[in-house]
């Protein structure tokens, strides 16, 4: 392509000629970096067209009248949804005179297509195999007569609304009615206890009779839903309810044929073009597992009918050699089903609603009391932590550098106590204090204990240790270890042996776990009372701001690593999310080609320009993304899709994620609602006060930013090893592991300046300094003496 480039260099162009030659080695570039297709400078027999796809609107007749006009065609290739064809002359002086097309205009409706064309070695028709049917789906062509078409269709009389007999709506995308029992749409299930009087139409029972005979099924459907789609209208795709229906369903296709979008939920997708008359049988895995769907839109990629053989219709898409632009029509779809008696045991339990787990419990409402407190932290704190404590212990293993710097300011001969000790990570930083732990876990404890350090079980709020004693505290993320018990198994020699040496451990993790501000604050009361004058102690809490002065948190940034002991879901070592804490979708993105996303997934345009819905995207073929099983890019070196979307190549980008735009382009839908990325969905900057109405806490989403200052954090066990690390051994080793529980922790995140307002409360304190290290709100406070 650089020769050709040069070639051309010594030729004296006119303007027009130099812009035509500029775009067309711009979409050569195009094809390469995004369709990985090469270009080359010395003629050959093939040529691949830019801008010459049914992707934008370009339909095989009209490529072919063009094309023919210089020498007979040997092959012509055009990918579903791409925004480009390959074509082969029988003879390369053909093909010259097919490359000097370049730059020629086609009549796009009200648009006009330029084409471009380069030099392929060659075009590979094998490239494309066929493409399997879903497993359990067969599709019988001609299944019934023009005549049988015609009754059936008279038969469904659209302007009666005779509720007796059947149950009629007009929906967003097309209008229906129900025989036999009515689907309701908005728990997509049946009344089984409230058949519709009239029963399936008689002129049906013929076309059913039928479809016993040839064995199509074995049982009489007893329910119809009749759908009628405009031209342009579609159905998001969608697994028929599990419960409300028997395995098998037919749907019977009337008036125009369309083509419908399977696709198995690990990404696979399978277009089926669904011909006039044809009876489309679903069983088995096509019917419990994939999704199916019509894309809205005006006119699909079908194969083309041979002009000897008009009635010769396949839904093989995979035969690019033979594909082109259908208009649609009016179709009328008839879908038989059996309603279902007993509860769905099918082998697909991940799409059955028969076999899905119970709902997990509702979460709890903030607490408003002592009481409310007290039950919410036993439950989502203190239990959860005999539960995971090996499992968290395991995640547990560096020390907080700025906090171990705080341990290692401490002179010889110190007495450290550290409240919330968790597996005691911090008790051995400074090997020259006397340091002794507390935490309310008595798993954590009998963990520091096998360490080789002191530690006892211990409530924060009431920690049995002498006053005025210790010459450093510290709490690491803790506040949340309150319960009416203050100490167990701890004999009476340890007792007064700690309490001599004047020893409580207060771990990094008990002051963001406190349920109520003044529970909160009796815990930072706690701590100065186990203080000397002159004493210190550091405290830290997990903080709203994750990200602070431009700087992301390790919580953030972190990415997901599987490690032997597993991943753990605390804000030191949790499973990996958005870098900014915003949802950065994987599921169908693409980027164009300055690096920007913009992605699109499941959006729709019509061929007027007009957006129509939203599961595949399509393209209206004025330009734009229409379409949505691959993604094409335009030769202006903008991409427009993102799941499966072409685009025309004259640069215009036309979706975003699961919104339409119109072709001026300003958004005219949404399927789902848009969020601003660029913050928190919530407001996190107020406090929750007990005498704020109840509201329930949320469940925070791992390594994303906080939407909420009390929530919960789940903690994906992993190993199936609960409680201390001495438990779940030695057992069955051939017995196969249980699935890995979730837990749920209670936390209350701090927003900047929460932890100093707390501390100042707290008589005979001083704040000696404030900071943000890694996602936590940390102070050093000082005691004076003033209490």
């Amino acid at each position: 392509m650089e020769s050709c480039c040069e070639n051309v260099k010594a030729v004296r162009r006119s303007k027009e000629e130099k812009k035509l030659l500029r775009k067309q080695i711009k979409a050569s570039h195009t094809l390469l970096k995004h369709e990985g297709i090469s270009t080359v400078s010395q003629p050959t027999k093939s040529l691949v067209v830019a801008n010459g796809g049914l992707g934008n609107g370009v339909s095989r007749e009209q490529l072919q009248d063009v094309l023919g006009e210089v020498g007979e065609v040997e092959i012509l290739l055009m990918p579903p949804h791409k925004p480009y064809a390959l074509v082969t002359y029988r003879s390369e002086v053909s093909a010259q005179r097919g490359h000097a097309l370049n730059g020629r205009q086609l009549q796009r409706g009200d648009q006009i297509v330029t084409l471009y064309l380069s030099y392929v070695n060659t075009v590979d028709s094998e490239l494309w195999g066929c493409v399997d049917l879903p497993p359990g789906l067969v599709l019988v062509e001609e299944f019934v007569s023009p005549e049988e078409e015609a009754l059936l269709l008279d038969a469904i009389d659209w302007t009666s609304h005779d509720e007796d007999v059947t149950v009629q709506k007009v929906l967003k995308h097309r209008r229906v009615k129900h025989f036999g029992y009515e689907f309701h749409y908005d728990n997509n299930n049946v009344d089984k206890d409230k058949p519709l009087p009239g029963g399936l139409p008689q002129v049906c029972v013929p076309v059913l009779e039928r479809c016993v005979r040839d064995r199509h099924t074995e049982v009489m459907p007893d329910q119809l839903t009749v759908n009628q789609y405009q031209s342009g209208q579609g159905i998001p795709p969608h697994v028929d309810t599990h419960s409300a229906f028997e395995d098998l369903i037919l749907s019977l296709s009337l008036g125009a044929k369309t083509v419908m979008d399977f696709r198995h939920p690990e990404g696979r997708s399978v277009a089926v073009v669904l011909p006039r008359r044809s009876l489309l049988v679903m069983k088995g895995e096509s019917r419990y597992l994939w999704t199916h769907g019509i894309t809205p839109r005006k006119f699909d990629v079908v194969p083309a009918c041979d002009p000897k053989s008009p009635a010769a219709v396949t839904s093989d898409l995979s035969n690019h050699s033979n594909l082109t632009l259908s208009r649609r029509g009016t179709r009328t779809s008839l879908t038989f089903r059996k309603v279902r008696r007993t509860p769905c045991d099918c082998g697909y339990p991940s799409a059955c609603d028969s076999q899905q787990p119970p709902a997990p419990p509702s979460p709890p409402f903030l607490p408003r009391s002592q009481t409310d407190a007290c039950r919410l932290e036993a439950e989502f704190v203190h239990r959860v932590y005999e539960e995971i404590a090996c499992h968290f212990s395991s995640t547990r293993h560096s020390p907080w550098p700025r906090v171990c710097h705080f341990l290692s300011s401490l002179e010889p001969g110190s007495i450290l106590a550290d409240v919330g000790c968790g597996n005691g990570k911090y008790l051995g930083v400074n090997p020259d204090v006397i340091a002794v732990g507390c935490d309310r876990s008595s798993a954590l404890v009998q963990i520091c204990s096998e360490r080789g350090f002191q530690a006892f079980v211990s409530d924060a709020l009431n920690v049995p240790l002498r006053s005025d004693t210790c010459d450093a505290c510290i709490s690491i993320a803790v506040i949340h270890h309150l319960s009416t018990q203050v100490i167990h198994h701890l004999s009476t020699q340890v007792i007064h042996h700690l309490s001599t040496q004047v020893i409580h451990h207060l771990s990094t993790q008990v002051i963001h776990h406190l349920s109520t501000q003044k529970r909160r604050q009796a815990v930072v009361e706690e701590l100065v009372r186990l203080l000397r004058p002159g004493g210190r102690a550091l405290i830290y809490v997990w903080a709203v701001e994750q990200e602070y002065n431009k700087q992301k948190s390790k919580y953030l940034k972190e990415t997901r690593q599987q490690g032997p002991t597993g991943d753990s879901t605390d804000h030191n070592n949790q499973e990996s999310k958005s870098l900014t804490g915003n949802t950065i979708d994987t599921h169908n993105t693409a980027q164009d080609f300055s690096g920007n996303t913009t992605d699109a997934h499941n959006t729709a345009q019509d061929l007027s320009g007009n957006t129509t819905d939203a599961h595949n995207t399509a393209q209206d073929f004025s330009g734009n993304t229409t379409d949505a099983h691959n993604t094409a890019q335009d030769f202006s070196g903008n991409t427009t899709d993102a799941h499966n979307t072409a685009q025309d190549f004259s640069g215009n980008t036309t979706d975003a994620h699961n919104t339409a735009q119109d072709f001026s382009g300003n958004t005219t839908d949404a399927h789902n609602t848009a969020q601003d990325l660029s913050g928190i969905a919530t407001d996190c900057t107020k406090v929750h006060r007990e005498t704020e109405s109840p509201a329930k806490l949320s469940i925070h989403t791992n390594r994303t930013a906080f939407n909420s200052q009390d929530l919960l954090v789940p903690w994906h066990l992993k190993g199936g090893v609960r409680g201390g690390c001495n438990q779940g051994r030695g057992g069955d080793e051939a017995q196969a592991p249980a699935p890995s529980p979730v837990f749920h922790r209670y936390y209350h995140v701090f927003q900047k300046g929460e932890l100093e307002e707390l501390c100042v409360r707290v008589r005979g304190v001083a704040i000696q300094r404030s900071y943000h290290d890694q996602g936590n709100w940390c102070v050093i406070l000082k005691k004076t003496g003033d209490r």
